[in-house]
């Protein structure tokens, strides 16, 4: 391309824009649905379908392990997963601050072109703007997703009933680490980064071994948590998890201890948190193995009767506090 940063004109419509297109968009994702280049995408889908938006406003746009490419396509991969569905395609809307690098655009069309063949989706259709240089802080990325509902499945809340089992599928925490450290400058070995992954086919292999998994969610903004809160209101059933069964990187601590954060809070972008049948416990966690993404699955605690609405930790010393609900975003910007 004649320029090495994004401009105004990149973002009006003309010949610069289908360079932008021709030379950076297509040789990432050009597919037979999306280089037709019309104003929408004719797909094919099958029954019942899910539906899915999100928007990544990350910082900073680059941190360990990934790029905010790699959480556009994974988060709403995810998102989708979580509702019982298979992923199918993704529209891509990109808000591009003028000035921004080229080189680094490749870098994350060519991610989020990776994640999606991972995770066996088509980037089917997209937009790109351009705004002034001060208005976008680099890059904003919006990214829709559908797919077709797995049949004999129904992943609700109110599915949620005493005695059944939570399952984690993996150390929590690792994706807020990297950003703020990312945010921070704090120095962090190289094996903490960020736990970014699409999880479609891990979650398609535990319903396929037990269709009647009552709710599965991936723990993003308020972690843990927030998951477990709004689960245990929305069931009107009490959440008891157990503190030695929570896995945490022993860096991820230090991180917490160092800034003042509880684990359970922090965001995750590559976790599922699952409540199953107490029966069919092992299967879904022999099912969760067989993905690179679940080998650390394991049950961190049981819904009870008691308590409705609430959350409970038991301590390592026996005794049991209270998790609420996060009062607000503690780390913002991390998605």
């Amino acid at each position: 391309m004649a320029n090495d940063k994004v401009t105004l004109a990149h973002g009006a419509g003309g010949k610069v824009s289908q360079e932008l297109m021709e030379q950076v968009i297509l040789p990432a994702y050009g597919n037979p649905v999306l280089n037709t280049l019309h104003d929408g995408a004719l797909v094919e889908m099958k029954g019942e379908v899910a539906f899915t938006t999100d928007s990544y406003v990350v910082q900073p746009l680059f941190f360990a392990g990934g790029n905010i490419g790699k959480l556009a396509v994974c988060g709403t991969v995810n998102d989708l997963s979580m509702t019982g569905a298979i992923p199918r395609y993704l529209s891509v809307g990109m808000i591009i601050e003028e000035g921004f690098p080229i080189k680094d655009l490749q870098t994350i069309v060519s991610t989020m072109k990776k994640m999606a063949d991972e995770a066996g989706v088509v980037i089917a259709t997209g937009d790109t703007k351009v705004v002034e240089k001060g208005k976008a802080d680099g890059i904003f990325i919006n990214t829709a997703g559908i797919g077709d509902k797995i049949p004999g499945t129904h992943i609700s809340p109110e599915n949620v009933k005493p005695g059944m089992k939570v399952i984690l599928s993996g150390y929590i925490g690792d994706h807020a680490a990297a950003i703020m450290a990312g945010r921070h400058n704090i120095n962090l070995p190289a094996s903490v980064q960020t736990d970014c992954a699409p999880l479609n086919k891990m979650t398609k292999a535990m319903l396929e071994a037990v269709p009647d998994i009552a709710v599965m969610r991936d723990p993003t903004r308020g972690g843990v948590a927030a998951v477990l809160n709004e689960i245990a209101e929305a069931s009107k059933c009490g959440i008891l998890i157990d503190e030695d069964e929570i896995p945490i990187h022993a860096e991820v601590q230090g991180v917490c201890d160092m800034l003042g954060f509880d684990p359970l809070y922090l965001a995750n972008e590559g976790k599922c948190v699952a409540f199953v049948p107490a029966e069919s416990a092992d299967k879904v966690l022999k099912a969760m193995r067989t993905s690179p993404y679940g080998q650390e699955a394991r049950v961190i605690g049981e819904v009870t009767a008691e308590a409705p609405g609430t959350v409970g930790l038991r301590t390592g010393i026996g005794g049991i506090r209270v998790v609420d609900m996060p009062l607000g975003n503690i780390v913002p910007r991390i998605c």
